[in-house]
């Protein structure tokens, strides 16, 4: 059997790991708790890392790296690959629970529930200046076509919402099989519904200007899952305040975020702690995700969805 290590915690391992996974592990392979105790991981065929595994030295690594996790940036380097080591990643099955969120996100802000949640909070009953809006058949921006993107897009795909894509590498044949159109980064901004899904890289720092933010539509909901960096936070947050747009908020550009009293009493503005990946079912899975992913490679040679492209590491996440 292939030798793997197990590079994380148990409390970690608990965490991404469920019940049928962990029997799987026991059976498909020979394995060796190693913990943070890297040197345990020499002579492995594999390593499952995961959150808070240290840096794996390029002279470490073993053939395989099975990260049951997202971005692998801080994992390894990627002299690895000059290596011939083939790495995974869970990010794709993270994707989804982020796509679930970002979608949650648009209906509660569209449909104005943290206004009417207050409303009802100061003893008021269906206020008459009040009133939600459906996302059926309407237009969404999308910045990027990242996994999370494409998971949104599957969610949005039963509303009949116009999907319009702005991502330099996204061509027309791509955005056809996705159900989309690509776009200009104006006139993704343009459209009533907004929705962030850029890698953090240098190019993507402040994409979202204080210029573009300010040609946002009245009444605009804008969602940022990606990268807190990607959007000039202050501006944004002087058009939340004013009540000219609403804003979902996952990420910041410094974390966590120092807000001022006016930012946490908006009921336009959805505030959540860097959590949109972060769910019960979804973390259990990971492990699995990449597993099922290394066994097809190391039995058949197939690179799965959680194989990580070496050509596409500097447009990564």
């Amino acid at each position: 059997m292939p030798r793997l290590a197990v590079a994380m915690t148990p409390a970690r391992f608990a965490d991404v790991c469920d019940a049928a996974t962990r029997e799987l592990l026991e059976e498909r392979f020979d394995v060796t708790w190693a913990g943070e105790q890297l040197e345990l991981v020499a002579g492995a065929d594999v390593v499952l890392t995961s959150w808070g595994t240290p840096h794996l030295d390029a002279t470490l690594c073993p053939p395989v790296v099975a990260h049951a996790a997202g971005s692998v940036k801080r994992l390894v380097d990627p002299v690895v690959f000059d290596r011939g080591v083939a790495v995974f990643s869970a990010a794709g099955r993270i994707a989804w629970s982020v796509g679930e969120y970002c979608l949650a996100a648009i209906l509660t802000l569209a449909r104005q529930l943290p206004r009417f949640d207050t409303a009802m909070r100061a003893g008021e009953w269906k206020p008459g200046y009040l009133r939600g809006h459906e996302i059926r058949g309407r237009s969404v921006g999308l910045l990027g076509a990242s996994s999370t993107a494409r998971a949104l897009i599957t969610l949005l795909k039963p509303f009949g919402c116009d999907i319009v894509v702005y991502d330099p590498f996204l061509d027309a044949n791509r955005a056809a099989a996705l159900g989309v159109r690509t776009a200009s980064l104006d006139e993704a901004l343009a459209c009533p519904i907004v929705s962030v899904h850029v890698p953090n890289v240098p190019e993507t720092v402040g994409i979202v200007s204080r210029k573009l933010i300010e040609a946002l539509p009245d009444g605009a909901v804008f969602v940022n899952s990606s990268r807190g960096p990607a959007v000039v936070q202050e501006a944004l947050l002087e058009h939340v305040l004013d009540g000219r747009i609403a804003a979902a908020l996952d990420v910041y550009d410094v974390e966590p975020p120092t807000l001022a009293p006016g930012h946490l009493a908006a009921p336009n503005l959805l505030l959540t702690p860097h959590i949109a990946g972060d769910t019960t079912e979804g973390h259990l899975a990971l492990t699995g995700y990449v597993l099922a992913d290394v066994l097809a490679y190391l039995e058949r040679g197939e690179r799965g969805p959680s194989f990580v492209d070496p050509a596409s590491w500097e447009i990564a996440a």
